[in-house]
């Protein structure tokens, strides 16, 4: 009983560590280190100004590729976001597959 005790919090700080993502303000840094951030990284949270309120802040996550979303309910898709070098920084967020319920 008592290895069970030592390794089970070493397991639950080691799966808290691996659901950690990165957060990141679009429009401090160019559209390619945006790009590469995701590359690099997989997923992260992106916060950039609402389009139709730039003084409101958006926060959504945006991934690498559909490896990254939810197997089977959803896909990866362009989407662009600000940054600092253009209003229009193609990157990709996971959405719901059409069809798929919840």
């Amino acid at each position: 009983m008592r290895p069970l005790v030592i390794v089970l919090p070493v397991l639950l700080m080691t799966a808290a560590e691996a659901s950690a993502i990165s957060r990141y303000q679009t429009t401090s840094m160019s559209c390619t280190r945006v790009q590469a951030i995701l590359k690099s990284e997989g997923a992260a949270l992106l916060s950039y100004p609402a389009p139709d309120d730039p003084s409101s802040q958006l926060f959504n996550r945006f991934v690498r590729d559909s490896s990254f979303c939810s197997s089977g309910m959803q896909k990866a898709q362009l989407r662009s976001v600000p940054a600092a070098d253009t209003s229009k920084c193609k990157v990709r967020r996971c959405v719901r597959v059409s069809g798929t319920s919840r």
